[in-house]
């Protein structure tokens, strides 16, 4: 692996060109920030790495961050199409530079949540991988505000949008957002033949319990990296 700097400082902040053997193209990180330790997760620790008998044909990448799972996935996966949804702005743009080679992979501007709806984007201070939604009218401390009005939508709605019949990953890391998503699923559960959530109890108490609650008909299921792995056993992904 190599690594140059690209540009000048932009106040404390620099952004930084990663070329690796195992992507195609360069790709670009902001230091310091947590994109570092977003890159190690993604390309060192491998926590994304599956078994598949078959390679997949559709995959989404929710809570898309900078776009490193998308870049793993579509080097890894390269006839695969990957919906990659990100609600912060400063993360989407440069999600939108490091996935701009590759025309198999589309970025959409917003957040997955139970409704179709707008929503408020909160920084818990956990850097630029936390970053949390939460319904407008829910209120809490404005002064933790970083933007009004994020598009926040439903994953059946999603898929439908995209013409997507069948996805065969779901890849979800969205800071706590996983228990409204997973509140009632039944419209788009079934559609899904794998998936890999993070679930975050600690910031919101509740996210295991939906998610495990609502995917008891998956049949295989495992931990890696602090992911919760599930799969259909008619699906492409295979248990390890």
């Amino acid at each position: 692996m190599s690594l140059a700097l690209r540009g000048k400082l932009t106040g404390s902040q620099a952004e930084l060109m990663v070329c690796r053997p195992d992507v195609k193209f360069p790709f670009f990180l902001r230091v310091p920030s947590s994109d570092v330790d977003t890159y190690q997760q993604v390309f060192a620790f491998q926590e994304y790495a599956l078994q598949v008998r078959t390679e997949p044909r559709v995959i989404i990448d929710a809570g898309a961050n900078i776009g490193l799972a998308s870049l793993y996935f579509a080097n890894r996966f390269p006839a695969a199409r990957i919906y990659a949804v990100e609600p912060d702005v400063a993360n989407f743009r440069l999600l939108e530079k490091n996935v701009k080679p590759y025309p198999a992979v589309i970025p959409i501007h917003g957040a997955l949540w139970k409704e179709n709806t707008e929503l408020d984007l909160i920084d818990p201070g956990l850097g630029h991988w936390g970053f949390m939604t939460k319904d407008r009218h829910d209120g809490g401390d404005a002064a933790v505000n970083v933007r009004a009005g994020v598009r926040g939508m439903t994953v059946d709605s999603l898929l439908d949008e995209c013409g997507v019949e069948r996805v065969d990953i779901v890849k979800i890391d969205i800071e706590g957002a996983e228990r409204e998503v997973f509140e009632d699923p039944s419209k788009w559960l079934a559609r899904v033949d794998a998936l890999i959530v993070e679930v975050h109890d600690r910031s919101k108490p509740g996210c295991s319990g939906a998610v495990y609650g609502s995917t008891t008909d998956f049949e295989d299921r495992w931990e890696l990296s602090g992911n919760v792995f599930l799969a259909r056993r008619t699906g492409c992904v295979v248990k390890p």
